[in-house]
C-alpha cells in the first residue's frame, strides 16, 4: 500500500528561486461535480486511499461553528439569515487550515471553488503558500441520473422538502454557478472529465487514474 501511493502522489518539494518557497511537485486537486454525482464520497476515498487531505469548505464552516470561533460566528450569521458566506471569510478559514498542513501533502479541495472570483483567490492563495492546483476533477453524470438519484435520496432520507421542482432548479443553480469556473480551469488545461455513473469503487478508479 505504501509503494502504491508512493507511486501515485509524487509530492517531492522544489524550491522557488524567486521566493525561496517549497512548492509541491505535484500540485493540489480540485473535485467538482453537480448534485448527486457523488463527489464528496469520491473525494474522501481518494483522500483516505492518498494519504491526501479533504478540504471541505462545509466542514470548515461546521468545525468553526461548533469551535465558536471569530469565524464561526461570522459564519453562523450569514447561515442563520440564508445568504452565502461571503468569498473573503471562506478564504480566510481555507487559508488558516492550508498553514496547518505540510506542504509535502496533497490537498484535495471539495466543494471550494465555487465561483470565479473564489477560483482566482484560491489561486492567489496557493501562490503566497507556494502551492498550485495541478488538475480540476470534473464528475458528471447524464441529469437523467442525477434527478434519479436525488429523488430517491429524498424518499430513503425523509427529505419532504426536497421535489422534483426544488432538485431541478439545484441542478440548473449548479450549471449556472460553476459554468464559468469549469471554463476558468479549462482554458488552462486543468480540466479532467470523469464519468460518474457506475459503482463508487468503478468511479473512485477512474479518478485515480485521471490523475495518474
Amino acid at each position: 500500500m505504501a509503494d502504491g501511493r508512493a507511486a501515485s502522489d509524487e509530492t517531492s518539494l522544489e524550491i522557488l528561486s524567486a521566493t525561496g518557497v517549497a512548492r509541491l511537485s505535484a500540485g493540489d486537486l480540485v473535485v467538482m461535480g453537480p448534485p448527486g454525482v457523488g463527489k464528496g464520497t469520491q473525494a474522501k476515498a481518494l483522500a483516505q486511499q492518498n494519504g491526501w487531505v479533504q478540504l471541505s469548505t462545509g466542514e470548515l464552516f461546521r468545525d468553526h461553528i461548533r469551535r465558536e470561533t471569530d469565524l464561526g460566528r461570522r459564519v453562523k450569521t450569514y447561515l442563520d439569515q440564508g445568504l452565502y458566506v461571503p468569498d473573503e471569510v471562506t478564504v480566510e478559514m481555507v487559508r488558516e487550515r492550508l498553514r496547518g498542513i505540510s506542504p509535502s501533502t496533497r490537498v484535495l479541495f471539495d466543494g471550494f471553488p465555487r465561483t470565479v472570483a473564489q477560483a482566482e483567490a484560491l489561486d492567489r492563495l496557493l501562490e503566497e503558500l507556494g502551492r498550485r492546483v495541478d488538475a480540476v476533477l470534473l464528475l458528471d453524470a447524464p441529469r437523467e441520473e442525477l434527478l434519479a438519484r436525488l429523488s430517491s435520496r429524498a424518499i430513503t432520507e425523509a427529505r419532504a422538502d426536497d421535489t422534483p421542482e426544488v432538485i431541478a432548479k439545484r441542478l440548473d443553480l449548479y450549471q449556472g454557478e460553476t459554468s464559468p469556473v469549469i471554463s476558468y480551469y479549462d482554458d488552462r488545461g486543468l480540466v479532467k472529465r470523469v464519468n460518474g455513473v457506475g459503482k463508487v469503487d468503478d468511479v473512485t478508479r477512474r479518478l485515480r487514474e485521471a490523475v495518474n
